[in-house]
């Protein structure tokens, strides 16, 4: 097993550890902290996310912080601190890519360092690593200001598709990639795109929490759904024309009338428009509580990730298939890059029509054996596993 021990990690993200929704970054620093010693920066706060946002608890913890009304930094467990950083960054995003953009993103950039560096001190890390979750603009000049043992460029979405993060990222992100001493991501499309602009790249997977997500007697159907007639093949997760593919969800429920579809997850106004609801074996479930989807899971006969192709889709790990699988049910999916680790397990469709042929032979083969093939599968990407990759790529390059 590889591991890293007694080192000191940096994490520099987006996604902020008070913010409730988990995360990758989240999780993964968490296992990093179980042999290391860990510390967690949040984003600074930013000049329009302080006026837009001026009433949330959030925003005001940071103000208070800026204010020295509070320490930003707070140990949260034995290994592991948190740091709120004491300075505001300038919103920068509106101007055009240009050299004043990147005047400007440098200033936000030794704001942000300047504060790190008080945590540092306070902590007295050394010889550290730091590990960047695809944080392009406020962190693209930290391996410079901060002279990290090692800079470690995580990728985990194709960001460089939403209009936010394309704008600068398509020029800042390969940039970034390239001086970085290594990348690692979560998809093997993802590897392969850091790949182009750093040879030192590795596919390092996924971690999944399957604490919920068991297909035992303590699991029970909810009556919303166990009152559907069967089969049931069904979809968990948000409803996102962006993301989902609603032609192939028509075409399976026109072809088999006789089968049910299942969804449960938030609708987006094109959803909400679809033709899906005039469907009478076409059932909306509406969304529900994180710690009840593996109940509605359970039963399902077949499990569904109709997935859009398109750019903001097309690298992304899919953690609801190890969810799926983690249950041990037959699991029908879109074609991508991201899908081939998953090839053996999971049937892989390319058009609508495959989908209808793939449920007909899921339905038929079913049986224990391959339910357990799936399981044991699915356990194999855990946190602990998925970090233990990245420590295999690190002494790679070290």
């Amino acid at each position: 097993m590889a591991i890293i021990e007694n080192r000191d990690i940096i994490v520099v993200g987006q996604q902020p550890w008070d913010t409730p929704i988990g995360s990758n970054c989240k999780d993964i620093a968490i296992e990093f902290s179980k042999h290391n010693r860990v510390l967690y920066i949040n984003a600074p706060l930013d000049r329009r996310t302080k006026f837009q946002q001026a009433a949330t608890e959030g925003v005001q913890k940071r103000v208070r912080v800026i204010k020295g009304e509070e320490n930003g930094l707070e140990q949260i467990a034995p290994n592991f601190w948190v740091y709120y950083p004491d300075v505001i960054n300038e919103s920068i995003n509106w101007i055009k890519p240009t050299s004043i953009f990147r005047i400007f993103n440098k200033i936000n950039n030794k704001r942000f360092a300047k504060s790190i560096q008080k945590a540092l001190k306070q902590l007295n890390f050394k010889d550290f690593i730091l590990f960047n979750d695809s944080d392009m603009f406020r962190s693209y000049h930290l391996k410079e200001l901060l002279h990290p043992a090692l800079s470690i460029y995580y990728s985990r979405d194709n960001l460089l598709a939403t209009p936010y993060w394309g704008k600068h990222g398509k020029h800042l992100e390969p940039e970034l990639i390239k001086k970085s001493n290594l990348c690692v991501a979560n998809s093997v499309y993802l590897a392969n795109y850091c790949k182009q602009y750093n040879p030192n790249s590795f596919y390092v997977g996924q971690g999944c929490d399957f604490t919920l997500f068991k297909n035992d007697e303590s699991v029970k159907v909810p009556e919303n759904l166990a009152v559907i007639p069967k089969p049931i093949v069904g979809y968990v997760g948000a409803l996102l024309s962006i993301r989902l593919d609603e032609q192939i969800l028509l075409h399976l429920a026109q072809q088999k009338p006789e089968w049910s579809v299942a969804l449960v997850g938030p609708e987006d106004e094109d959803f909400k428009a679809s033709k899906l609801h005039q469907m009478p074996n076409v059932h909306f479930l509406g969304p529900q509580k994180p710690d009840s989807l593996p109940s509605y899971i359970k039963g399902f006969d077949i499990c569904l990730n109709p997935q859009a192709l398109n750019p903001l889709t097309i690298g992304n790990y899919p953690r609801k298939i190890d969810e799926y699988l983690a249950m041990g049910k037959p699991t029908l999916a879109t074609k991508t890059e991201a899908m081939s680790v998953f090839e053996d397990y999971v049937y892989i469709a390319e058009t609508k029509e495959d989908y209808v042929k793939l449920a007909e032979k899921a339905l038929t083969e079913n049986n224990p054996e391959l339910e357990q093939k799936r399981i044991d599968f699915a356990k194999t990407h855990t946190w602990e596993k998925n970090v233990e990759e990245i420590y295999k790529a690190i002494e790679s390059v070290q």
